[in-house]
């Protein structure tokens, strides 16, 4: 039995790098966000195709995430966005792998390992400017930071944030988070002496300020092609990613007949139900039965009934052309027609990212050009 399976464009990833490099100054870098998967389209080859586009930052969310992903891009930074343990400096060190750290405690633990080994780990510093998540007060983040001292066994190289939101029509929360960020980099790099690597943006900051560049943006979603899609910001993306089944069977069935767990939809006349090979064990959301459609022939094909654990069915109509083994477009484009990880997700009450991060890691993944 044939199951489904995610297709990726490395073309049209090379693209959305490409015309995102276009907008930036040459001196922005890109620090691609590949963490969880790269959002469901498989980390490795992502990344791969990234680096021979010119990207030579990524970030994840773990360590161990990104020791996979040093087997794939040997030479490019990697910065893990998460609070690694002091008993992941080794690898860090070994591996070139650079950590955010997100307070005092968090910065002696991983110093103070470093410095057993009587090495020196180079480190971001994170502050926490109205995300209310990881990193330093910023309030009180330049005193801690400068109370480190020279020995503390870390080499400070780069500092960020994070947006809490960027609302277009309203700015004035992310630009008062920015102006404490840049408040705490003044003091930061006047006590070390020097200039630190900054970078604040997320896709969507990118997306509608340019100022805020600054030495590297951090895209993810916009780069794997959401978000990026209206008129009104600074570059267009494609989706890069499809998902694909197949038809396992096409019945006839009469009028009043139930279809699926409890009988959720009913035919109101007689049609044919064609059976999915995808379910929500392949992270086909629940919330997608009686809701959603997928695309069979070229056209949109309603779901109808719960979904299962391995199967959907759709109502295909009563004159039917679906065959059994026909190729099903859960997410991508067949014929005229189309249908995004944005559109399942409105359906749901939930994210596109969620939709990609939830395809499951297990399935195949075809990388097209």
């Amino acid at each position: 039995m044939k199951q489904s399976f995610v297709e990726v464009s490395l073309p049209a990833l090379a693209a959305n790098i490409g015309a995102m490099r276009k907008a930036l100054k040459p001196s922005t870098e890109i620090m691609f966000v590949v963490k969880a998967n790269a959002y469901g389209h498989g980390a490795g080859s992502v990344s791969r195709r990234a680096a021979e586009c010119g990207v030579k930052w990524f970030a994840v969310a773990y360590a161990q995430e990104a020791v996979e992903l040093r087997e794939s891009v040997r030479e490019a930074n990697i910065l893990v966005l998460g609070v690694d343990e002091p008993s992941d400096v080794p690898v860090l060190l070994n591996e070139k792998i650079v950590p955010i750290v997100v307070s005092e405690r968090h910065a002696r633990a991983l110093g103070d390992a470093a410095r057993r080994l009587g090495r020196r780990l180079a480190v971001h510093l994170k502050i926490d400017t109205g995300m209310g998540r990881l990193g330093f007060a910023w309030e009180s983040a330049a005193q801690i930071i400068a109370g480190l001292g020279p020995d503390s066994g870390l080499d400070i190289q780069g500092i960020c944030t994070h947006f809490a939101a960027v609302k277009p029509t309203n700015l004035a929360g992310a630009r008062a988070q920015l102006d404490r960020f840049v408040s705490v980099c003044q003091a930061v790099e006047k006590h070390l002496g020097r200039k630190l690597f900054k970078h604040v943006s997320s896709s969507r900051a990118f997306l509608y300020v340019g100022d805020w560049d600054l030495d590297a943006i951090r895209p993810g979603i916009a780069l794997y092609g959401y978000g990026a899609r209206s008129t009104h910001v600074r570059i267009r993306t494609q989706p890069i990613l499809q998902w694909k089944t197949f038809v396992a069977q096409v019945k006839p069935v009469p009028a009043n007949s139930p279809i699926g767990y409890y009988g959720s939809f009913v035919t109101p006349a007689p049609t044919n139900i064609a059976v999915l090979s995808v379910g929500y064990a392949d992270g086909y959301n629940r919330l997608l039965g009686n809701k959603g459609c997928v695309l069979i022939r070229g056209r949109r094909r309603p779901v109808v009934g719960r979904v299962s654990m391995n199967w959907v069915t759709v109502d295909v109509g009563p004159d039917t052309d679906v065959r059994e083994g026909d190729e099903v477009v859960v997410i991508g484009y067949q014929g005229h027609e189309s249908i995004w990880a944005d559109e399942m997700a409105t359906l749901c009450g939930t994210i596109a990212y969620e939709i990609l991060t939830d395809i499951n890691a297990g399935l195949e993944r075809v990388y097209v050009g």
